[in-house]
């Protein structure tokens, strides 16, 4: 059985995909849990509260989150050609929280998924690349949704079978 972390970058239209590949992974019996990244309390990060903060704990929560799961989702918007900051925030964060963060990301699955009026495919070029750097296996197929691209249950059912596999 997956374990499976859904990362909503933005509120709307993505939070609620993510809600949606929770239905989908739920009606399946896999355990899937949807993070709001924009409503997590996580200041900006800088090297200056790097050094000051200590540890934060909706941070530390979702790295334990991460680090139980086995494969990962992430709906993020494009946002002037790249990832929400919300998104960017959190894995810096994320980042610095551990000696070894890379333990966080290496070898998990991570499907990627954008609703988005700007088109969404620079979004998931940027998170491809970033998920690959962190030593992630990120899956061919995503999910765009967009003006010219309507929703579509089947794109959600088949990355939810990817991702369980």
């Amino acid at each position: 059985m997956a374990d499976v972390v859904i990362l909503a970058g933005s509120t709307g239209k993505n939070l609620d995909l993510a809600n949606t590949f929770q239905t989908s992974l739920s009606k399946l019996g896999h355990p899937a849990h949807v993070i709001d990244v924009c409503n997590l309390d996580i200041p900006l990060y800088t090297p200056e509260r790097d050094k000051s903060s200590g540890e934060i704990p909706d941070v530390i929560k979702v790295m334990k989150q991460i680090i139980e799961c086995n494969a990962l989702i992430v709906c993020a918007p494009e946002y002037n050609g790249l990832i929400p900051a919300a998104l960017t925030n959190l894995i810096n964060w994320l980042s610095v929280q551990s000696d070894d963060f890379r333990m966080l990301f290496n070898r998990k699955t991570v499907g990627l998924a954008s609703v988005s009026g700007g088109g969404g495919h620079q979004a998931i070029i940027s998170m491809r690349l970033q998920f690959s750097y962190l030593g992630s296996n990120v899956l061919g197929r995503s999910v765009i949704i967009n003006k010219t691209k309507p929703f579509n249950q089947s794109s959600i059912d088949a990355m939810v079978e990817q991702v369980i596999q």
